[in-house]
């Protein structure tokens, strides 16, 4: 497989998976972050690192929307559901595994 072979099938692989991540609204970024250690906005920031390193420009704002499909404000006001405090807690532990 060529670098740009493989280059193009990570490149679908993750439309895909913001496809699936917008189409399963249900799953909300606490969980997300409790489970997996990253969520929607992680996403976004990876994204915006990435256009830093190769000199595009990307805010927060316009990486947030490419990832959630919409602005990131609509999106909260559909979409997201106050966290519970077992969430909370999964989530601080979460981040303490991410450091490692």
């Amino acid at each position: 497989m060529t670098e740009e072979q493989r280059q193009h099938l990570e490149s679908m692989a993750f439309r895909r998976l913001l496809e699936h991540l917008r189409h399963r609204t249900d799953v909300q970024n606490i969980d997300l972050m409790g489970h997996g250690g990253f969520c929607r906005n992680c996403l976004a920031d990876w994204l915006m690192e990435a256009a830093a390193e190769t000199g595009a420009s990307l805010d927060k704002a316009g990486a947030r929307e490419w990832v959630y499909g919409m602005p990131y404000d609509d999106y909260r006001a559909q979409f997201q559901t106050p966290a519970s405090q077992e969430q909370l807690d999964r989530m601080a532990a979460s981040v303490v595994q991410n450091r490692k």
